[in-house]
């Protein structure tokens, strides 16, 4: 996963600063006008690969059977579907400075147009982000004949390349604004590098699998994913 300077990030997940109720009774943090100061907003444009030994028709109707592999492919996220396209996902659980929070986000995976494959975030029903707000919009687009060394000369490889923009904003109470700011915005910015980082390998490689078992060939160790 390349991150926003192009480069890999190798990084703790466990340093967040994110307001959600802490069972820590000397620290008042409940999110009221009271105490709730300025958005503070991170983002991140992130693009990729993973390579398919199929022709792109092929890919394709593997692609838009969603309902069929998505949630499996999730796991360990916790997966409940939203209508015919949509997906409500909890992402995991991230804590630090005495707090944690364990997002979750509604992604709707909308049918090709014109050979490009949209992803963007839609509302959880009956359900409130305590303290943040997540913009999520994702494009895949296929690319046939790509030569792999994983596979036979012969072998047809669809490239699925994908570009990710993600704004995740979060209202922080105002005894976390007492911290520098640049500690506030260097630590939000690993975090989502992180938790993009994390979940779109460990995706990859599961759709990958799933899609090996889906045309019954076997999944080659040295299969390259990542650039």
């Amino acid at each position: 996963m390349l991150s926003r300077n192009g480069e890999y990030q190798s990084l703790e997940i466990t340093k967040a600063v994110l307001p959600v109720v802490s069972s820590q009774p000397e620290v008042e943090n409940v999110l009221t006008e009271a105490n709730v100061a300025t958005l503070t907003k991170f983002y991140g444009r992130y693009q990729d690969f993973m390579e398919m030994p199929a022709p792109a028709v092929k890919v394709a109707e593997y692609l838009d059977a969603h309902a069929l592999w998505f949630s499996r492919c999730a796991e360990p996220m916790k997966v409940q579907p939203l209508g015919e396209n949509g997906y409500a996902l909890v992402i995991g659980r991230f804590a630090s400075f005495g707090y944690e929070v364990e997002p979750k986000i509604g992604l709707e995976l909308l049918p090709p147009q014109e050979g490009i494959y949209r992803i963007r975030t839609i509302p959880v029903p009956n359900y409130q982000p305590p303290g943040y707000d997540v913009d999520y919009r994702a494009a895949l687009q296929l690319i046939e004949n790509v030569v792999d060394e994983a596979y036979t000369s012969d072998s047809q490889v669809t490239r699925v390349e994908w570009e990710l923009d993600l704004v995740v904003e979060l209202h922080f109470p105002r005894f976390i604004q007492r911290l520098p700011k640049s500690l506030i915005q260097s630590t939000g910015d690993r975090l989502l590098n992180q938790i993009v980082r994390q979940v779109s390998r460990r995706l990859t490689r599961k759709v990958q699998e799933d899609f090996h078992n889906f045309l019954g060939i076997p999944f080659p160790i040295n299969s390259k994913k990542k650039r």
